[in-house]
């Protein structure tokens, strides 16, 4: 019965516009309270407890960093210095600058590990240069939308810092490693629907006659935004630096040049910079800590163990037991953010993959695939909330165009699925 009334709760209060962490807080701390209505104080005392041993591990200290490092390059003009490097690359022409979208998209993941910071840092250029030849608003919000999904599967990501938080036998090194195939695997498979789109329904048709940038200069002038995921990605390998050093390196790095190189940050906009990071590191950490109470009510109540037999008795087997966890995370996914999405299953679905030996690095990897394909799914699509936002046009416009960058999603995480080495084989060659 309580069990029951925990999720009742937890769904009540989510639909009557309570924010996610507290929902989870509250319902979590009703629960305790109910199953230990005899106790000193209802057994609430294990409320704060949880609140705080939700919060206190090392890992998590890195993605207040990351955050920070997000608006930092966003602010310091590096993505514009990609996009047109990327451009002198690629050249002109119908389709040309989705892919250089696409290219910088997931480049940036290699920065921030955030995709709304990348929405919002590709989209601020992208967008308008997309509008300028030629293409719909509509699609270039798509296109935005879903490029930044890779950004949580390309190291550094924050999903994979949550989950090796939640599943400590999965370590950060391991889960960057095991990201970094499916995650560019993830890139090129948007491309194809992105470009093929656009010379099918003739958008860009001015690009062709847009000016291409010089090569040289242009690669002079992205050469610091280049060197940044080597620096954070080559130091971690090297082993100069742990994940969450790799972040505060990362962060001074971007000032470097934000404010010395580029010198398009100064000191008067350090503080917006921080304010910004600070409130949205507060609401990741703030739900990171709420759903601790909700997943001790989880464990306390006994609700994993007999919904881990359900679910392992059900007769579907091994694969009708993936192919039902891929349909309720992509649904979910339609209404949650990645990280909520996390600390709410991944408890109950641990148990699942232990159950069936599945390895938890690559378990990790298919999870964050599922998580990066509702990221740009509509209603609740927080990336393409972002992009929508910069292109002024509502999320229902952008339903035909990102039906074929969700499909092209999908079969990257079916094949990840059928072929785990696409997952594990960087991880065992770097010995994690």
């Amino acid at each position: 019965m309580i069990p029951t009334l925990l999720f009742i709760a937890f769904i009540v209060l989510m639909l009557v516009g309570v924010p996610i962490g507290a929902a989870l807080g509250l319902a979590g701390a009703a629960a305790i309270a109910l199953a230990n209505s005899d106790a000193q104080l209802f057994g609430l005392m294990a409320v704060p407890q949880n609140f705080y041993a939700g919060l206190g591990k090392y890992p998590l200290l890195a993605i207040p960093m990351f955050v920070l490092v997000g608006s930092i390059f966003d602010r310091s003009g590096v993505a514009l210095r990609l996009v047109n490097f990327a451009v002198a690359i690629v050249g002109r022409g119908p389709g040309m600058l989705p892919l250089v979208a696409i290219a910088v998209a997931m480049f940036l993941g290699g920065i921030s590990g955030s995709g709304p910071a990348c929405a919002a840092a590709v989209g601020a250029v992208m967008i308008s240069a997309m509008s300028r030849a030629g293409y719909p608003p509509s699609f270039s919000a798509s296109v935005v939308g879903a490029a930044a999904s890779t950004d949580i599967l390309i190291p550094p990501s924050i999903a994979f810092i949550v989950y090796s938080v939640l599943v400590p036998n999965a370590s950060v090194p391991a889960l960057f490693a095991a990201g970094m195939i499916p995650g560019i695997l993830a890139g090129l498979a948007l491309i194809v629907p992105s470009v093929w789109l656009a010379r099918k329904y003739k958008m860009g048709a001015l690009e062709a006659d847009m000016p291409k940038p010089p090569f040289w200069a242009s690669f002079r002038d992205a050469i610091w935004g280049l060197a940044a995921p080597v620096l954070i990605l080559g130091g971690m390998r090297a082993g100069w630096f742990t994940p969450t050093e790799a972040a505060v390196v990362a962060v001074f790095y971007g000032l470097f040049v934000g404010m010395v190189i580029h010198r398009t940050i100064r000191f008067r906009d350090l503080f917006e910079i921080l304010r910004e990071s600070g409130e949205l590191s507060a609401v990741i950490l703030l739900v990171v800590s709420l759903a601790g109470i909700f997943a001790y009510s989880l464990s306390t109540l006994g609700v994993i163990d007999p919904l881990t037999r359900a679910i392992t008795n059900s007769g579907l087997g091994e694969y009708g037991i993936m192919a039902l966890l891929i349909l309720m995370l992509v649904t979910v996914g339609m209404f949650l953010d990645g990280i909520s999405i996390f600390l709410i299953f991944v408890p109950l679905l641990l148990p699942i993959a232990q159950h069936y030996n599945w390895d938890l690095v690559w378990f990790g990897v298919i999870l964050t695939l599922k998580v990066a394909i509702g990221q740009f799914t509509p209603p609740l699509a927080v990336n393409l909330m972002v992009s929508c936002r910069i292109a002024n046009v509502r999320m229902e416009e952008t339903v035909r165009w990102v039906i074929w960058m969700m499909l092209a999603m999908f079969l990257v995480l079916v094949a990840v699925i059928a072929f785990p080495q696409l997952a594990l084989w960087l991880p065992h060659k770097l010995g994690y």
